[in-house]
């Protein structure tokens, strides 16, 4: 074992978010609501004793079922047996900035930013946010196949992550392409972190995780389920720069995913595909409303994401973060892929000091990291 030894304040904190992760089915608001009042050890302690101020009764309910049931020490376990861990909106990496909108998605089911989330994998939750989301039907054709990966074998060489669900169809094509290209890939599962679903993904998903992230807000042991796959989507689509549906029939999973792209104003795009083919009703539907645009190629995607003709630099020629300190660092971490941050904004998402933060600024500017226009700090490209 390496690394410093967690403190007993530290494992205390640790069992309470791994309790409170399980405690109700996600996305509980209540229990979320309460974590920001009183902490998460206090809000664990309340909700086991069944006794909670005043103003937050509403968490009662839906944590009745399991708050007898400490399973703690078991989930912590499992996650440490495949090699994952839990990230908490304590930890440096979170991705407070991508997840904020799900809070504001409030009158939408399965709305709500997650509590925690279980990782698996090298990579950090916060850089991996800047993906985008290539879904589509689970009964895709060989066109629809052939295209996403063509789409994802264009990306990662261009050193985009991309995410997906790690469902059949589309959803591996896109997985399958990103590792085949040797790029950063991220899957969102709708069970916990030690399942491995579907099981005859298993291997797809241990290679995902060797290189990328396998991502859940289900503690270990859960099973999928329709109602998970839903409340699955809307992390998807948040946790994505934008995302790209292939296929998709009228009823498509991958159309729930395309809505949380519009309701989180996460910019749309869709694939079109022979017209008398029934996986391709929902990518027409789309294109024909107006609302995803029509996507060709993988400039397409890039053009989506960044409309002013900006784009990630090509390998060799990224921007240099060597020398910075930690703290110019995080604030380079905070700023998004595309548009600008405002000193507040840029101060909650990297969870350093407005002092720290302006200091930062004025050094990353110098060295043309940085630019400030009407709108705030903006990455320079």
């Amino acid at each position: 074992m390496t690394g410093p030894v967690p403190s007993a304040a530290d494992e205390r904190e640790a069992r309470a978010w791994a309790y409170l992760a399980a405690v109700a089915e996600p996305p509980c608001g209540p229990v979320r609501d309460l974590v920001a009042e009183l902490g998460p050890v206090e809000a664990a302690r309340a909700i086991r004793a069944r006794s909670v101020p005043d103003g937050h009764t509403g968490v009662l309910e839906p944590t009745a079922a399991r708050a007898g049931t400490d399973m703690t020490m078991a989930h912590l376990e499992r996650a440490h047996g495949v090699g994952a861990r839990l990230i908490t909106p304590d930890d440096d990496e979170w991705p407070a900035w991508s997840l904020l909108p799900l809070g504001q998605a409030t009158t939408a089911a399965r709305a709500g930013e997650p509590l925690a989330l279980w990782v698996r994998g090298p990579g950090r939750l916060d850089t991996a946010a800047a993906a985008v989301a290539m879904v589509g039907a689970r009964a895709s054709t060989s066109y629809g196949d052939h295209v996403a990966g063509d789409l994802t074998g264009d990306l990662v060489t261009e050193s985009w992550t991309v995410i997906s669900g790690a469902a059949f169809g589309i959803d591996a094509a896109a997985h399958r392409a990103a590792l085949a290209g040797r790029g950063e890939t991220v899957a969102v599962l709708a069970c916990g972190i030690d399942r491995d679903y579907p099981a005859a993904h298993s291997t797809l998903l241990t290679d995902i995780a060797r290189t990328g992230l396998v991502i859940t807000e289900y503690p270990p042991g859960t099973t999928a389920a329709k109602h998970r796959f839903l409340a699955r989507n809307r992390l998807v689509a948040a946790l994505s720069s934008a995302v790209v549906v292939v296929e998709a029939g009228r009823r498509s999973g991958a159309l729930n995913t395309a809505a949380w792209a519009r309701r989180l104003d996460r910019p749309l795009g869709a694939v079109p595909g022979p017209i008398n083919s029934a996986t391709s009703v929902g990518c027409h539907a789309m294109i024909a409303d107006g609302d995803a645009v029509l996507i060709r190629d993988a400039d397409d995607i890039v053009r989506l994401v960044h409309p002013d003709g900006g784009g990630v630099p090509a390998p060799g020629r990224q921007r240099s973060t060597d020398g910075l300190t930690d703290d110019q660092l995080q604030v380079v971490e905070a700023l998004p892929s595309r548009g600008a941050l405002g000193i507040d904004e840029i101060v909650f998402v990297s969870g350093r000091p407005v002092s720290v933060v302006r200091t930062a600024l004025a050094v990353l500017d110098l060295k043309g990291l940085v630019e400030q226009d009407d709108q705030g700090w903006r990455l320079v490209r």
